[in-house]
């Protein structure tokens, strides 16, 4: 049952273009616990092998196996209530993180889900496994944040409530850069 949890939003971020071959991961809390998708995996067909328990606040010999993003995933258990959690890439996000500073939908359904979306690491390094203690934080008061040109991360109770907020980050920023490619300037009038 667990597994078929992992493989079902990993497929589907897959499919929808929110991950490439081999990025983005996926978290559940298990009390002192997690299970985290496993370095480098493929989240379009994971399998057993795939899901690694580990210690929340503690390392274990399973840990090296663990995604190069534990560090914000523990910090982020430590931090918050959240029971799950998916890092994804969603291109038309990660291309508005580039050039804004928040993310705020145009949409109703989008700003009613997901609100204003900060944009975390701007003017700072942003590498894989970094900024664990600024995006803990920062979802303390939001449901999901970005990371400067690197990719979200989602909290809720279940994955699926995650990957809903990923997927409703996507479809609104979808709708922004469609506004913005729509926008009549003076010099084409």
């Amino acid at each position: 049952m667990l597994l078929s949890q992992f493989q079902t939003v990993g497929h589907d971020l897959f499919t929808r273009g929110l991950v490439s071959s081999h990025s983005g991961n996926l978290s559940i809390r298990l009390r002192d616990h997690l299970i985290i998708t496993r370095r480098s995996c493929s989240l379009s067909c994971l399998q057993e092998p795939d899901l690694i328990e580990t210690g929340i606040c503690k390392n274990d010999r399973c840990t090296p196996l663990a995604s190069i993003e534990l560090a914000v995933h523990r910090a982020i258990y430590q931090e918050t209530p959240a029971l799950a959690i998916v890092h994804a890439h969603p291109p038309h996000a990660v291309a508005l993180s580039l050039v804004e500073t928040e993310i705020v939908p145009n949409d109703a359904e989008g700003l009613a889900m997901i609100g204003r979306v900060p944009i975390l690491g701007w003017h700072m390094e942003v590498r894989l496994g970094g900024l664990a203690d600024i995006i803990a934080q920062a979802l303390k008061q939001h449901r999901i944040v970005m990371v400067h040109g690197h990719g979200s991360f989602a909290i809720g109770q279940l994955l699926e409530e995650a990957y809903s907020c990923t997927t409703m980050l996507e479809e609104s920023c979808r709708v922004i850069c469609l506004l913005k490619s729509l926008q009549v300037g003076p010099d084409k009038e």
